[in-house]
């Protein structure tokens, strides 16, 4: 990809840099109509987050457009509204203050607002989590099943997990059994050689105890036909907030190993299957993602700010899938991230992305 020069200032930490030695002026914002930005924005100093930020632009936009063409041969004219929604998430974004304005479409599909969601989540529940003497994590799954049965699949897993946190909150209560207490947080992965879905759940537990006995009832509750003790995994957990990233990065894999075969030795470039995606989206519509059960978080202090800014004083980028960037809207030479697509994504966005209907 042809290099560009002109960066903006904000770009690769330069900001943050020149704000504190002072030894390079800060071009001033100059007056313009005003517009109201809401929130708290984003710091433009955080440069790798910035060029993060941008990557999963770029993956977005790529997605959603085959994502669209997906439902349009599906016939979800439901889905080809909310695609679109994502495809213009941080189309337009303004910076002011040293920090970054926009909109959010606040779908869970949206890779940008994952990491938004992402970075809450670890914030709320991390320091509670920390406090936990022996935390461990569990995955709890089952048979996969084709795509026709993925929605009840998942329905009937939900059920069953309400099912026993609520028998052992009442045996707790009688004294008979220790209070289960975790987080939660629902992934399905596609097999492409199968053509089948694995929804499952992965959990952080206070300790082995709860764990082991979540597993139990699990096993116990569908019977040894559609699950057993072998599926399923427990570990220590040695670093809880390598941990809780783990659970809460996405909702499904975006990119699939085409044979489903880990082998450092044999290197396949990963595929993107579209539809596969599509339908794991709409299996999962209505349900809570992530989720805690057994414990409360302690009551946090209402912060002032967020709220709506009235400002003249700020630069309006837009988002060039071309560029993989954000374009000044006055100067088109400069870009507000510096970032880079890598001839690896570039051929896996051109040339791995399969929209066969799953």
């Amino acid at each position: 990809m042809e290099n560009v020069k002109n960066v903006s200032p904000f770009a690769g930490g330069q900001f943050n840099t020149l704000a504190q030695s002072g030894t390079a002026p800060i071009t001033k914002l100059k007056d313009k109509p005003p517009i109201t930005v809401k929130g708290s924005g984003t710091e433009l100093s955080n440069s790798r987050a910035m060029r993060n930020r941008s990557k999963k632009k770029t993956i977005t936009q790529k997605l959603i457009l085959c994502l669209i063409d997906v439902a349009i041969k599906k016939g979800e004219q439901e889905r080809i509204q909310a695609y679109w929604n994502t495809w213009h998430c941080q189309n337009r974004i303004y910076s002011s203050g040293g920090r970054v304005y926009g909109k959010y479409c606040k779908n869970r599909f949206c890779p940008v607002c994952c990491g938004i969601r992402k970075a809450e989540i670890i914030n709320n529940y991390l320091p509670a989590i920390q406090k936990w003497k022996a935390p461990h994590f569990v995955t709890l799954t089952l048979k996969a099943v084709p795509a026709n049965q993925l929605k009840k699949r998942i329905i009937d897993m939900f059920i069953a997990f309400r099912k026993i946190i609520d028998k052992f909150r009442k045996w707790h209560t009688k004294g008979k059994s220790i209070k289960l207490a975790g987080v939660k947080s629902l992934e399905c992965n596609f097999n492409p050689v199968k053509k089948t879905y694995n929804p499952h759940f992965h959990i952080i537990t206070p300790d082995k105890a709860t764990a082991n006995l979540l597993m139990q009832e699990w096993c116990k509750y569908w019977g040894y036909g559609i699950t057993n003790k072998s599926g399923q995994d427990i570990r220590e957990v040695n670093d809880p907030e390598k941990c809780l990233i783990e659970i809460i990065k996405y909702f499904s894999k975006i990119f699939t190993a085409p044979d489903m075969i880990k082998k450092p030795e044999k290197k396949v470039a990963p595929v993107i299957y579209v539809s596969a995606i599509d339908n794991i989206i709409w299996a999962m519509k209505g349900r809570r993602i992530f989720d805690r059960f057994g414990f409360d978080l302690p009551a946090k202090p209402k912060i002032k700010g967020g709220k709506a800014l009235i400002t003249t004083q700020y630069d309006e980028w837009i988002h060039s899938p071309k560029q993989t960037d954000w374009i000044n809207a006055e100067d088109s030479d400069q870009l507000l991230t510096g970032y880079v697509l890598t001839s690896e994504l570039m051929a896996i966005l051109d040339n791995n992305i399969n929209t066969d209907l799953e």
